[in-house]
């Protein structure tokens, strides 16, 4: 048998981001020319988004620090590092293994530009095909076949409330930064004009706010923030009849699983190349934002208040006209 070729992919954080790497783990997989096995650096939290992804030989997970892992990551003898995270610890981890490592480009230089004067100098490529572009020394190309996410038996969700059985919509409440989520006014405002069955989607930090949108909406809402698992979240949105979500990683588990998405942008711009990624089903993928606002973007990642106070981005948005799409959808 030929030797196996090993390559160390490594994506620390976060679930949005380790989900858009997924067409990098499967097109190696099926189109390097020889025998290779792939192996997955993340952190220990993260396994569960890839555990059950067949085109992952092994999954490797950090607690606090990359010295935790430095004998057995050695061992593997590995032949090449993908990094598709490109910050000091990944460094550490390319130096301590001592193999040929690939970097993706972060466009720190032109997201500033865009965030700070307004000077748009992005190549307006999708992230996937960014993280794929470290693999071109081999030739593999993207087959367009979108994102990967994979759940086991055990990640199966059986117990939802009556009023879900005949379907319904899910809605991410929060994200990782404020600036890029609806105000819990308006997004019980949103809730109670769909008048169609809904969950609530998130963290137990997003708890407080989906219980006070839940609250007097006559159509069943279930606030699922911080109750199930991350792979089981992960059902109740494949079950879902569409999906309404911020910019955060409820959006790219959506589009693994080719849901109709519809997507809402508040500090910052899909022009950074991380909308919803469903290339065999573009028409799935619904964008509202405010154009022209000069103050957009304020941040390449967000805030917890809005710097001008006035939160138009967000604000702005015509509830009516989401309302709309995802009842065309349905």
């Amino acid at each position: 048998m030929d030797k196996k070729t090993k390559f160390l992919i490594i994506r620390f954080s976060s679930i949005g981001d380790i989900v858009l790497t997924t067409p990098v783990v499967r097109c190696l997989k099926q189109q390097f020319d020889g025998n290779v096995e792939i192996h997955y650096l993340t952190k220990q939290s993260f396994i569960p988004l890839l555990e059950h992804n067949p085109h992952i030989d092994k999954l490797h997970g950090i607690v606090e620090n990359i010295s935790e892992l430095r004998h057995v990551l050695v061992e593997e003898d590995f032949d090449f590092v993908i990094d598709l995270h490109k910050n000091i610890r990944t460094q550490k981890v390319k130096h301590m293994l001592k193999v040929p490592g690939y970097s993706f480009d972060k466009l720190n230089w032109e997201k500033w530009l865009l965030v700070n004067l307004k000077i748009d100098k992005l190549p307006h490529i999708h992230i996937v095909d960014r993280y794929l572009n470290t693999l071109k020394k081999w030739d593999i190309t993207n087959d367009n076949q979108g994102l990967d996410y994979f759940i086991g038996e055990g990640d199966v969700v059986e117990d939802l409330p009556s009023g879900f059985e005949n379907g319904y919509i899910g809605i991410s409440v929060g994200a990782a930064h404020a600036t890029k989520t609806l105000p819990q006014d308006k997004m019980k405002e949103l809730v109670q004009k769909l008048n169609y069955p809904v969950i609530l989607l998130g963290g137990k930090e997003d708890f407080d706010k989906a219980e006070f949108v839940s609250k007097n909406i006559s159509a069943p809402v279930l606030n699922a923030c911080g109750k199930y698992r991350i792979n089981q979240s992960a059902f109740l949105i494949k079950k879902a009849k569409a999906i309404i979500s911020h910019d955060t990683g409820i959006m790219h588990i959506a589009a693994a699983f080719n849901k109709p998405v519809v997507s809402l942008w508040g500090n910052t711009l899909p022009e950074f190349g991380m909308y919803a990624y469903i290339p065999q089903f573009p028409e799935k993928n619904i964008i509202f934002e405010i154009d022209n606002l000069k103050c957009r973007p304020c941040s390449k990642l967000g805030f917890k208040k809005c710097p001008k106070k006035h939160f138009k981005c967000m604000n702005l948005i015509d509830l009516n006209k989401v309302v709309g799409q995802v009842n065309a959808f349905l």
